[in-house]
């Protein structure tokens, strides 16, 4: 088992318990955890994204670039299709929810911080390129999991968001090599690297709040887990293997899907009616087991 995972699966670990206790004791309340998710999103994850591209334009890390936006829109499709076959029989309340959850990852609070972890700046860099099929996606058959029809002024609205905004920019840093003063590239890293911490004390405050009880309650939410958290990293993994993708992709695409879920599953069932109790033990379990699913998958990769 690689122990660099190890050890990065401990670090972020120990955020998100520091997170819950700051929780716990009331240190952090809704409306920080609001303001924590807004810098997040807002700020340093933008940062942390321009500053991953600062690279001396090159063919091949343009190429890999391409490849991993291709192999990103390809691996989404194949996780809607495994979705709709492997809840085909669940009662629909549930079914969008553990759609969602197996389809979407938490690659800004969890992904992102796992992946510089491993590969620097660089992960960063293909990560951000790997995560603009993952927000169309997001937030087009996303939104019609839980509405049952698309909302393209809601689509349209979301897709505007810093994060993407930042990545189209570093695009265009990268291709023309923009050499950016000293000052503000230093600042952006800065900043940037507040994102791995912040992400964790907001996953740990929402963790915090799950009502344990209810939480374990059910065969259907291992099931889910199972299928999330094991079956879809696995068949990408083949996937990729049997296309001889690159090792480091293929390495940054198995650990994007062995994620747990998207934390903005509570909110998308909130915003629209959805099965609240179901999208937060997706969340909260998927989050809980993958300190123990990601290295196994990891040392498989």
């Amino acid at each position: 088992m690689n122990i660099t995972v190890v050890d990065q699966i401990i670090i972020l670990t120990l955020m998100m318990m520091i997170g819950a206790v700051l929780r716990k004791l009331k240190i952090t309340t809704d409306e920080v955890n609001k303001g924590f998710s807004s810098i997040l999103m807002n700020l340093t994850l933008p940062c942390m994204i321009i500053y991953s591209f600062n690279f001396e334009f090159s063919m091949n890390m343009l190429k890999n670039a391409i490849m991993i936006l291709f192999y990103s829109i390809v691996i989404h499709i194949i996780l809607i299709v495994l979705s709709k076959v492997a809840y085909l029989k669940f009662e629909n309340t549930k079914k969008s929810a553990f759609k969602f959850a197996t389809i979407f990852s938490n690659c800004g609070f969890v992904g992102y911080p796992i992946v510089q972890g491993l590969f620097g700046n660089i992960g960063v860099f293909y990560t951000s390129m790997f995560t603009i099929p993952f927000n169309i996606f997001m937030w087009s058959y996303g939104v019609m999991l839980f509405t049952g029809e698309s909302d393209f002024k809601t689509i349209k609205k979301n897709l505007i968001n810093p994060p993407l905004i930042c990545t189209f920019l570093g695009v265009i840093i990268f291709l023309f090599s923009i050499k950016l003063p000293q000052p503000i590239l230093s600042t952006l890293g800065s900043v940037g690297n507040m994102t791995t911490p912040i992400s964790m004390f907001i996953v740990g405050s929402m963790l915090a709040d799950v009502e344990l009880k209810d939480v374990f309650k059910g065969f259907d939410i291992y099931y889910l887990n199972f299928v999330k958290l094991i079956v879809a990293p696995i068949i990408v993994f083949i996937l990729l293997r049997l296309l001889k993708v690159d090792e480091t992709l293929l390495c940054i695409c198995v650990i994007m899907v062995a994620m747990p879920s998207a934390s903005l599953i509570g909110v998308f069932s909130e915003k629209y009616n959805g099965d609240k109790l179901t999208a937060s033990k997706c969340a909260f379990l998927t989050t809980i087991l993958s300190i123990i699913t990601i290295p196994v998958i990891m040392s498989i990769v």
